[in-house]
């Protein structure tokens, strides 16, 4: 390859002056020599250059992110360089009416997969749950006691402010802690990393997704919660899942919201992931959620209390929710089982899972088709010591 000559079709590109929706690129690196070259070579272009501001490095899988003007100049250089199309993954769940200025009881989701009572033995303390969303609302009471500072993706200089209440009601699930008068998630005990990489619609891009995973295994987190898709596949995503994933890191994925019975969104479709269908309060598989051969476990998803944006609390329903039942529920084996591998803990999942009952009430015989049993999930990952 005439590296020299893609090194410097790079530096034309970046330095046109940026434009709003500029499509991005992921440029990836076969070698790691030619990768740390071209970061060296960035590094000593003229700093005050718009384009160059705009690239973004994610070292776990020697690859750039750079709002490219076109993308067919860079081509022919394709022999040991991988470029590959950005594209939009949106969060999965909407809000529904009810908001409420307080919540009064025990959410019923938590009650269900019976994390209260496995309370006497682990909260999921000092857990780290990176929750790549919409942000978080640091000012909430019910969240105080469980927020670390995080990353904005979207604004490196802001703490991850929560614009859009997603991210709020997904953290909230896993670890609010307010029992008298709020709400109260899974896993109590556990330190929420908020990683900001959705804008206030809801929306980010897949090299967003990225840079977040890229920051969760830099900073050593423990379980990544992942409560959004996209239909098309992004082999640098699944690269980055797989490295996330080889550092040890559990990441929970939701399977999506279109009711399919075969199919699942990305990236809850990758292996690597724990993919999370949902169910409603009377334990059957929502009518929303996808369903499947590729879920893995499922969770409550309908009708969920949770803390949101200014202090208040909304119900939503989606495989969002169940999502975040799951990580909580991953949070308090941990705290006992620190050292399970990923795929352990999905193994032990599926274990211990509750039977899910078919529309005509009868249990199903298939094993997957189970509900996450937090107190028997934690009470067996003891019985492993």
């Amino acid at each position: 390859m005439d590296y020299p000559g893609f090194l410097q079709l790079l530096n034309k590109a970046i330095q046109e002056p940026a434009r709003s929706g500029r499509p991005k690129q992921i440029i990836r690196f076969n070698k790691a020599s030619q990768y740390r070259e071209c970061l060296s070579y960035l590094q000593k272009m003229k700093p005050g250059l718009s384009g160059l501001r705009s690239v973004q490095p994610s070292h776990l899988i020697r690859a750039l992110i750079a709002p490219l003007a076109s993308r067919d100049r860079l081509g022919k250089y394709q022999n040991g360089v991988v470029i590959e199309n950005d594209s939009r993954i949106r969060v999965h769940g909407g809000a529904a009416p009810l908001s409420a200025e307080t919540v009064s009881t025990l959410p019923w989701g938590v009650k269900k997969i019976k994390a209260h009572q496995a309370w006497p033995l682990s909260t999921g303390s000092q857990i780290r749950i990176g929750v790549i969303d919409t942000g978080v609302d640091f000012r909430h009471p019910d969240l105080r006691h469980c927020l670390a500072h995080g990353v904005n993706l979207l604004n490196r200089a802001l703490l991850p402010y929560d614009d859009n209440g997603h991210g709020t009601h997904i953290a909230g699930a896993i670890a609010a802690a307010s029992y008298e008068r709020g709400a109260v998630g899974v896993a109590p005990g556990a330190i929420i990393c908020p990683v900001k990489a959705f804008d206030h619609n809801g929306s980010a891009y897949v090299s967003d997704i990225i840079l977040a995973i890229d920051w969760c295994v830099r900073n050593r987190i423990h379980i990544i919660n992942m409560s959004f898709g996209m239909k098309t596949r992004s082999k640098a995503l699944l690269d980055v899942v797989n490295k996330a994933h080889a550092n040890g890191i559990v990441i929970v994925a939701s399977s999506g919201n279109d009711g399919k019975r075969q199919s699942i969104d990305y990236p809850a479709r990758y292996p690597q992931t724990i993919a999370v269908g949902a169910t409603d309060r009377l334990g059957r598989i929502a009518s929303f959620s996808n369903r499947g051969p590729h879920v893995d476990i499922y969770a409550p998803g309908e009708k969920i209390v949770s803390a949101w944006v200014n202090n208040r609390y909304h119900e939503m329903s989606g495989t969002s929710m169940a999502t975040s039942h799951v990580s909580g529920a991953i949070a308090l084996l941990l705290e006992q089982r620190p050292g399970l591998s990923p795929a352990e803990i999905k193994a032990l999942l599926r274990r211990t899972a509750t039977p899910i009952r078919r529309r005509s009430g009868t249990a199903s015989k298939t094993h997957r088709l189970g509900e996450v049993d937090a107190y028997r999930l934690v009470r067996e990952g003891i019985k492993l010591r």
